[in-house]
């Protein structure tokens, strides 16, 4: 199943460890502040998603997030494969053809969300919006342009943490090639399993 096993490692460091690398500000941005809030207020959140690539290709899933470090992408509808974040390494399953990736969350562009305490003002800036409702933080390293960039979209909401809620990203990669994840039906707050961030081994094809 090669489509949506391209759209999961679109997630990998290759789009976007720019996240780790970017110019530092001058000085402290209320907005990234506001976003920093927004993290430090949100321990979990679940969420529906949908994910398109740069053909217009989706695939559809269930999120789950636990700060610091853990999440799990759920993909539905016959594809056979998981992206687990055990709160130190990133893993890509794909049960189909027996095989798994793995790689640290910290190098991941998922980092930004997941992180115990990000330094936005270090590492992002924010980028114009036509609708004042709608807050946009982007992430690249202008000195290392073929680790790409990832923009991340949030929406002005008085009732989510930090006056703040996640809508989703983009990540562009050297090829200008797109991946965009879309949230909906976000739940702050909530319990989550810690078992949902552990994974069955996959069995190698043949066996």
């Amino acid at each position: 199943m090669m489509f949506p096993t391209q759209l999961a490692r679109a997630l990998a460091p290759i789009a976007a460890v720019a996240l780790l690398a970017a110019p530092a500000v001058a000085a402290t941005n209320p907005e990234l502040a506001r976003v920093e809030s927004h993290l430090a207020a949100s321990q979990s959140m679940t969420a529906n998603f949908v994910q398109t690539d740069s053909r217009n290709r989706a695939l559809r899933g269930t999120v789950q997030i636990k700060r610091p470090g853990k999440i799990r992408f759920e993909y539905g509808r016959g594809a056979n494969m998981l992206l687990v974040g055990n709160g130190k390494t990133l893993t890509f399953v794909d049960y189909e053809v027996g095989q798994k990736s793995s790689w640290p969350v910290a190098k991941s562009p998922l980092s930004v969300l997941l992180a115990s305490n990000p330094d936005l003002q270090r590492i992002a800036r924010v980028v114009p919006s036509k609708d004042p409702r709608v807050l946009l933080v982007r992430a690249r390293d202008a000195r290392r342009p073929e680790f790409g960039t990832i923009l991340l979209g949030f929406v002005r909401n008085p009732a989510a943490p930090g006056g703040l809620l996640l809508e989703g990203w983009t990540a562009i990669d050297a090829q200008n090639k797109r991946t965009t994840v879309k949230l909906d039906g976000q739940r702050y707050n909530v319990a989550v399993a810690e078992n949902a961030f552990t994974y069955a081994e996959p069995t190698k094809r043949g066996r």
